[in-house]
């Protein structure tokens, strides 16, 4: 091939190399380049981070409080949507000791405590007080606390209005007998003397015995009184060779084999109880006994000194373990009832006027709500309204999350800054805005320059 032919070949084909990278160059001007997303959609995206102590004070970016924790980051889609809401990173959930419960429905066993003591059994107690003038002649119960038999003799007493009672009734019967014959009116008229005299000393209280002797012609110069029942003396003011006038009291005696619990309940709790309700009693003197009962008698007042309502309980004492004046523990038992919505004690923040929970909506978020409590039993308490079944509540370290809520509300008090990426505003540099340093209006101008006001 000639030379003058290579050397235009040649020039063809350069010209045709520039046209191609020409043509390539265009098309790669013309089409726009691929943007790379600096963020993966498989995960959630970053709002803003917050303070890990809870200080109002939040950051577009990673960044360390003063003690080098780091702020924790605030998902989209886990902001707080109420008031008071409370977002917590899984670290802090375990390092404050987080725990919830679900909200049961079960029925509520009704317990109700409150003090009590053993008391005398006032149907059971007798009193010694002859309705005669005379003398303590011999005193067999001599001591308080002495248990005696019925039929027992306590004392032997010489009365001198006894003893002419005595005398009257033969007189009057030896006078009806020796009548009878010649004058039947006049021994008709002994024999009602003699009966109403036997009638006055058994007014007296004079037992079978003295009566059936003084009916054979023998007078008792002393009168033994009896225990009318198998029982302990109480209090002894006779003593031996005593004085005492128609009346007075020489011995009281208690039969101890029942006794009363009278227990003391306060006036908030007296609406739950009832006659014929079960009642356990239980004192530390006699540890792991129980002694069980019913209601026989509930106060119709109240102490005014001490607001409580006093009920009273029969208990068996056979075995005389229960001592008057024994202390101890009174537990009424309630029917359980229907099944009611509850959760323990710990879950209820009570401030006195308002009883608060917080209820886990999602995992590290937890909400405050205010309940309506009702009745307390052990370690659970009924809610009446702002709870329904299922739900999970926080039954500890719920103080902490409190504070964590109140200083969450104090923070959306401040105007929050824009998390979008701008910075963290006067909030975080710790300037105030006085009332006078607001933003001017935002007017058209013209050239950078306002409109002055139309108009003189």
């Amino acid at each position: 091939m000639s030379t003058p032919r290579i050397v235009t070949l040649v020039a063809v084909v350069a010209a045709l190399s520039a046209a191609g990278g020409w043509w390539l160059g265009q098309q790669r001007a013309d089409t726009p380049e691929p943007t790379i997303s600096k963020a993966d959609p498989a995960q959630p995206q970053i709002l803003y981070y917050r303070n890990p102590m809870g200080l109002p004070d939040t950051s577009p970016v990673p960044k360390k409080d003063s003690m080098g924790m780091d702020y924790v980051p605030v998902y989209a889609g886990e902001a707080p949507s109420t008031p008071g809401t409370v977002v917590l990173s899984p670290e802090k959930v375990q390092m404050i000791g987080v725990r919830t419960v679900k909200v049961e429905l079960a029925p509520m066993q009704q317990t109700l405590r409150a003090s009590g003591s053993i008391a005398i059994d006032q149907a059971r107690q007798w009193v010694i007080a002859p309705k005669f003038e005379g003398w303590v002649q011999t005193l067999a119960a001599n001591q308080v606390g002495m248990r005696v038999r019925r039929g027992q003799a306590l004392m032997s007493v010489y009365s001198p209005e006894l003893r002419s009672a005595q005398n009257e009734y033969l007189i009057a019967l030896r006078a009806a007998s020796t009548m009878a014959a010649a004058d039947p009116a006049s021994a008709a008229s002994m024999r009602d003397l003699s009966g109403a005299t036997l009638e006055r000393l058994r007014n007296w209280g004079i037992g079978g015995g003295s009566l059936e002797r003084l009916k054979d012609g023998r007078i008792d110069p002393y009168l033994t009184l009896t225990a009318p029942a198998d029982a302990v003396i109480t209090d002894k003011p006779a003593v031996q060779g005593m004085r005492f006038m128609a009346g007075e009291m020489l011995l009281t005696l208690a039969d101890l084999s029942r006794v009363w619990l009278v227990a003391n309940v306060p006036a908030s709790d007296s609406a739950q109880l009832e006659l014929g309700q079960a009642v356990q009693f239980r004192t530390s003197a006699l540890p792991g006994r129980t002694f069980d009962g019913t209601i026989s008698f509930i106060a119709p007042t109240f102490d005014e000194a001490s607001r409580t309502l006093t009920v009273r309980v029969e208990l068996d004492n056979t075995e005389g373990v229960l001592r008057p004046g024994l202390f101890g523990d009174v537990e009424f038992v309630a029917d359980a009832g229907p099944a009611v919505l509850t959760v323990p004690r710990s879950a209820v923040l009570d401030s006195g006027t308002r009883q608060v929970v917080f209820v886990e909506l999602a995992a590290g978020r937890f909400e405050p709500r205010a309940v309506a409590i009702g009745r307390r039993s052990g370690d659970r308490v009924e809610i009446n309204d702002g709870l329904v079944e299922g739900e999970s509540v926080v039954s500890a370290a719920n103080f902490l999350i409190d504070a964590e809520s109140n200083l969450g509300a104090a923070l959306d008090g401040l105007k929050a800054p824009d998390h979008a990426g701008h910075g963290t505003g006067r909030a975080e540099r710790g300037e105030e805005q006085d009332a006078g340093d607001a933003e001017p209006d935002q007017t058209p101008t013209d050239g950078g320059h306002q409109h002055a006001p139309q108009g003189g």
